[in-house]
C-alpha cells in the first residue's frame, strides 16, 4: 500500500462525483464522519458535482460553476480529499485498494456512486458528429462545438433526455427534430393519449417529432451531412445526431472485480444498498435493487443517506424501492406521474380528461371500488400535480366524484388543503422531507423560508416542491398565530395590492416619492421597481420614458421594444383587430426591406419585425408613424392584441360586426398597463374563429348582443375562459369590461394573470359577478372613472419619444457613436416565396411536386 495514505482512522473510498456522490458526500460531513474516516472522492470529470437535472440551462447562460452544487469549501475540509480527472482503474478487493493513474488507495469501506451512461445503439455508420451523446458538460461543449456549422440536429429518443437534449438543440439555433423507436414520446412515463399531448404541444413549439422510427444506418446525406435510413425506404437528413436512447448503469469496474451483477446489468445491492462484497456499497444509478435501475436522483439521494447513516453508526432507513412520481418540465410543457400512472394494479379503473384545442391530457387511476387514487398522468397542466399526489402517497378519501380532481380548475373539487395532509405527507420527495420535519423546524424557531430549506433541505434538490413548501410552511406559521411576512421586498413592506391602494389614494406619481413616504432605504431592488413602475402606469398612463420612470423599467419597457436572443429587438406597430389596409401593409414591407428585417405574422393577427438594432429603432419608428401606426405595445405587461374574425361585415356565419367591436375596444384599451399582459378576442358567431375563449377577455356575438367571456389564457398554463354575461349590448359590455380589468389591476398580486387571479378569489366567479354587475360593493362608478383617465391620458410612446431629443439619446448602442453593433448575426427568412415562370415549373421533376 502507499505510504502516504492516513492509516490511524479508517479509510472511506467514493468512486463518482456526481449528484448522488456528492450527496452522500454531504451526508457524511454533516454526519460527523470526519472523526471516523479521511474520505477520498474520486471524479473521471474535471469539474466538481453539479446539478444535471438542470443540465439544458448550461446553453441558456448558465456557466458550470453556477451548476455547480455545494460549496467547493465542502472538499477543502480536512478529512476530504476530492480527485477530479482521476478515474478508478480498476478494484483490487483481496487487497482493499482502488488502482488509478496515480497510484494505488486502500480503502476500508468502498463507496460506488458511478452513475450510468448514455447507450448508444449499434448503428452502421454512427460516428463523429452522428454519434453525439447529452449526458456531461463536456458532451455539451462537444454539441456545442458541432452545432456551428449545422443547420439542423436530429435526437434520437423521444424519452426525458431526449426531449432535454432536443431543446438544447433549439437553444442552439437548429432546426430540431426528435426520432422516437416507440410510438409514443416518454413510452414509460405516459399511455398513448400522453404521449400525443406530448406531441403535440412539443410540435407546436418548433421540434418535429417521428415515432415508430428505428434508425437501420447512417450514411452521407444530400442536402445534409447525413442521413439517418429507415424502413420503408423512408429517411431524415441532418447535420448532427446525438443519442438519448436510455442509459445503462456504469458497472464496469464492478464486472471487472467480480462484484454480483443485477439480472439487466447494475451492481446488485441488498436493502442495505451493500453489494457482494460486505465493505463495498453502491449507491444510485449504479446499483440494481431487486433487479431495478432507479433513474431518478430522489432514490439516489435516498440510498446515499441510508448508506451514511450506518457508516456513521446511527440507525439507518432499508432502501426497498421508491415511489417514481415524477414532475418534468420538457421545452416548457409539463409532464407528470404519479404511482400507477398506466393502471397495472389489477381491476383499477382511470377518469381521463382530453382537451385536444390545448393539447392537454390527465388521466387519474383510482382502486376498483372508486375508494383510493392509485396514480396519475399528466401532460400540459402540473397545477394538478401535488393535490393529486397527496392523494396517492397518505390514501386520502377521493371526493364522491373523483373525475372532478382532474376537470379544469374552474369546474374541478377544490385543492386538498395542506391542513388535510398528515404529518408523514412527502413535501419533498429529492430529500425525503415530510410535512412533519417541516413542522419541527418551525417549533425549533425557523421563521423562515430560507432557513426550513438550510435545516430540512426541502425545496434545495429539483424545486418540483417549491409551491407546495410554501404553502405548508405559511399554513403552519398562521397556525402557531404568527402572522405571515408578505412584503414585496426588503424595501416595502407592502404587498402589491396595499402598494396600489397607497399610489391611488395619496396619489403618489413616483417611484421615489411612494420609497420616501412608505418604504426604506434609498434605491430599491429588481423586485419593487418594476411593480411600482406598473402600478405607476396602470394608475396614471405617464410616459414611461420620462427621466423619473425610465429606471423602473425592464429592458424591453425601456427600449419599447422586445430583446431578441442575439441582441436585437423587435418591431410591433398596432394592427387593432388584424384589420389593416394594402398602403399600411406596402409600408411596413417597406421599412422591414430597408432595414433587413425578418417578417413574421403573429397569432395576434399583427407583423413582428425582427432584427433591429438600438440605434435604428427611433428610424424605424419614425417611418411607421408617417405611415399611420402606433406602438403595439408587445414589450410591456399591458394590453397586446384584439384578435378579431372577419364578422358579419363578409363572413355569411356572423351575426354581428366583431371588427368593428374589436376595432372599439383595442382603441380603448391600448396602453393600458396591468399586473400582466392582457389579450382580447372577439367572434362574430359562435364558430369562434377568434378563439375569444382562451384570452383574458372574450367576446362572442349573439343574435341579441354580446356574450362576455373572462380569464382565460393560452400560455404556460393554458384555460379556458368563464362565461360571465350574455346577450349584452355594447355600452354594457364595454362598462363591465372596464369594471372587469380595473379590479384585476387594483387587486391581482405582480405579474399574476387574470385566469390565476380569478381562481384565487375568494367567492370565485359568483362573487366578481356581484362586484361587476350588481356593484354589490359600490364600486362601479370609481372603477369605470379610473379607466377613463388612462384612456384620456393615452399617447403613442414612440410618437413622444420620437419628440423629444433627449429621450432619442437613449437609443445607441455605443455612447460615443452612432454606429450599430458588429458583431450582430442576422437569421434569414425560411421559404422566402418568390414569382415563378411556366418554364421554371415544367423543369421541376413531378415527385418534387407532390
Amino acid at each position: 500500500m502507499n505510504s502516504k495514505w492516513a492509516t490511524d482512522i479508517q479509510q472511506l473510498v467514493v468512486i463518482g462525483n456526481g449528484m448522488v456522490g456528492h450527496h452522500f458526500v454531504e451526508q457524511l460531513v454533516e454526519r460527523g464522519a470526519l472523526g471516523r474516516f479521511q474520505i477520498h472522492v474520486f471524479s473521471e470529470e474535471p469539474l466538481r458535482a453539479y446539478d444535471r437535472v438542470h443540465l439544458s440551462e448550461y446553453f441558456g447562460g448558465r456557466d458550470a460553476e453556477s451548476l455547480a452544487l455545494g460549496e467547493a469549501a465542502l472538499y477543502q475540509t480536512p478529512g476530504v480529499t476530492l480527485h477530479l480527472g482521476v478515474p478508478v482503474l480498476e478494484i483490487d478487493r483481496a487487497r482493499r485498494e482502488v488502482i488509478t493513474a496515480n497510484g494505488c488507495v486502500p480503502y476500508d469501506q468502498l463507496v460506488m456512486a458511478t452513475g450510468s451512461f448514455p447507450f448508444v445503439p449499434p448503428i452502421e455508420g454512427a460516428v463523429g458528429d452522428s454519434r453525439l451523446v447529452y449526458r456531461t458538460l463536456g458532451d455539451l461543449d462537444t454539441i456545442q462545438a458541432a452545432a456551428k456549422n449545422a443547420r439542423r440536429g436530429v435526437v434520437v429518443g423521444g424519452g426525458l433526455l431526449g426531449l432535454e437534449a432536443a431543446n438544447a438543440l433549439k437553444c442552439l439555433g437548429l432546426e430540431a427534430h426528435v426520432v422516437e423507436f416507440a410510438s409514443r414520446l416518454m413510452p414509460v412515463q405516459l399511455d398513448d393519449h400522453g404521449g400525443q399531448a406530448l406531441k403535440a404541444r412539443i410540435e407546436a413549439l418548433g421540434v418535429s417529432v417521428h415515432v415508430s422510427r428505428g434508425t437501420q444506418s447512417i450514411t452521407p446525406g444530400s442536402e445534409y451531412r447525413y442521413r439517418m435510413n429507415f424502413a420503408n425506404d423512408e429517411f431524415l437528413e441532418t447535420d448532427l445526431i446525438v443519442f438519448s436512447a436510455g442509459i445503462r448503469p456504469q458497472d464496469a469496474l464492478a464486472r471487472q472485480c467480480e462484484l454480483e451483477l443485477g439480472v439487466r446489468g447494475g451492481i446488485a445491492i441488498d436493502s442495505q444498498c451493500r453489494s457482494s462484497d460486505t465493505n463495498i456499497y453502491a449507491i444510485g444509478e449504479c446499483a440494481a435493487w431487486n433487479g431495478s435501475i432507479f433513474g431518478l436522483v430522489a432514490p439516489g439521494y435516498q440510498m446515499a443517506r441510508s448508506v451514511a447513516a450506518q457508516l456513521c453508526g446511527e440507525e439507518a432507513e432499508p432502501f426497498i424501492g421508491t415511489d417514481m412520481s415524477t414532475k418534468l418540465k420538457l421545452l416548457g410543457v409539463d409532464v407528470g406521474s404519479i404511482g400507477d400512472a398506466h393502471g397495472a394494479i389489477a381491476g383499477s379503473r382511470s377518469y381521463r380528461f382530453i382537451d385536444e384545442a390545448c393539447g392537454s391530457y390527465r388521466r387519474l387511476v383510482v382502486s376498483a371500488d372508486g375508494k383510493q387514487a392509485l396514480g396519475a398522468m399528466l401532460v400540459g397542466d402540473n397545477s394538478y400535480y401535488d393535490t393529486l399526489l397527496q392523494y396517492v402517497q397518505n390514501g386520502l378519501a377521493l371526493p364522491n366524484d373523483p373525475s372532478s380532481l382532474i376537470l379544469p380548475l374552474s369546474d374541478a373539487a377544490p385543492a386538498v388543503g395542506v391542513d388535510a395532509l398528515p404529518a408523514t405527507a412527502t413535501v419533498c420527495s429529492c430529500h425525503n422531507v415530510n410535512k412533519g420535519a417541516i413542522c419541527c423546524a418551525i417549533d425549533a424557531g425557523c421563521s423562515d423560508l430560507a432557513g426550513i430549506k438550510a435545516q430540512t433541505k426541502a425545496g434545495t434538490g429539483c424545486g418540483g416542491c417549491a409551491g407546495l413548501l410554501k404553502q405548508v410552511f405559511e399554513h403552519e406559521l398562521t397556525a402557531r398565530g404568527v402572522s405571515v411576512d408578505k412584503s414585496l421586498c426588503e424595501h416595502f413592506a407592502y404587498t402589491r395590492q396595499d402598494l396600489y391602494s397607497l399610489v391611488r389614494v395619496e396619489g403618489i406619481e413616483s417611484f421615489d416619492e411612494l420609497l420616501a413616504r412608505h418604504g426604506k432605504g434609498h434605491l430599491g431592488c429588481v423586485i419593487c421597481k418594476p411593480v411600482v413602475g406598473s402600478i405607476l402606469a396602470s394608475c396614471w398612463n405617464r410616459q414611461i420614458q420620462e427621466p423619473w420612470l425610465v429606471p423602473l423599467q425592464d429592458t424591453n419597457d425601456s427600449f419599447m421594444a422586445n430583446m431578441q436572443k442575439n441582441g436585437t429587438y423587435s418591431v410591433v406597430p398596432r394592427i387593432p383587430a388584424g384589420e389593416i389596409t394594402p398602403n399600411g401593409l406596402i409600408a411596413i414591407g417597406a421599412v422591414a426591406k430597408k432595414y433587413n428585417l425578418y417578417t413574421k405574422i403573429t397569432g395576434g393577427q399583427r407583423i413582428d419585425l425582427f432584427g433591429a438594432q438600438l440605434h435604428e429603432l427611433p428610424d424605424i419608428w419614425s417611418e411607421l408613424i408617417v405611415a399611420g401606426f402606433e406602438t403595439g405595445h408587445a414589450y410591456g405587461k399591458s394590453t397586446r392584441t384584439v384578435k378579431s374574425c372577419v364578422g358579419s361585415t363578409w363572413c355569411r356565419y356572423g351575426v354581428q360586426d366583431s371588427v368593428k367591436m374589436a376595432l372599439l375596444i383595442e382603441d380603448r384599451y391600448k396602453g393600458l398597463r396591468s399586473p400582466h399582459k392582457l389579450k382580447f378576442a372577439v367572434s362574430g358567431c359562435a364558430r369562434e374563429c377568434a378563439e375569444a375563449q382562451s384570452k383574458d377577455v372574450g367576446v362572442i356575438a349573439t343574435e341579441k348582443g354580446w356574450n362576455l367571456y373572462i380569464s382565460g389564457n393560452g400560455g404556460m398554463r393554458p384555460r379556458h375562459a368563464d362565461l360571465f354575461a350574455t346577450d349584452l349590448d355594447s355600452e354594457t359590455l364595454i362598462r363591465y369590461i372596464d369594471r372587469f380589468l380595473m379590479l384585476y389591476i387594483r387587486t391581482a398580486d405582480k405579474l399574476q394573470r387574470t385566469s390565476v387571479w380569478r381562481e384565487s378569489l375568494e367567492g370565485g366567479l359568483d362573487y366578481l359577478k356581484a362586484v361587476i354587475i350588481d356593484d354589490s360593493l359600490g364600486l362601479g362608478a370609481e372603477l369605470e372613472a379610473q379607466m377613463q383617465l388612462v384612456v384620456d391620458r393615452f399617447e403613442c410612446e414612440w410618437a413622444n419619444t420620437l419628440q423629444d431629443p433627449e429621450k432619442l439619446k437613449r437609443f445607441r448602442t455605443f455612447v460615443n457613436d452612432k454606429a450599430g453593433d458588429p458583431d450582430i448575426n442576422f437569421v434569414k427568412e425560411r421559404g422566402q416565396i418568390r414569382p415563378i415562370s411556366v418554364e421554371e415549373l415544367n423543369l421541376i421533376p413531378v415527385e418534387e411536386m407532390i
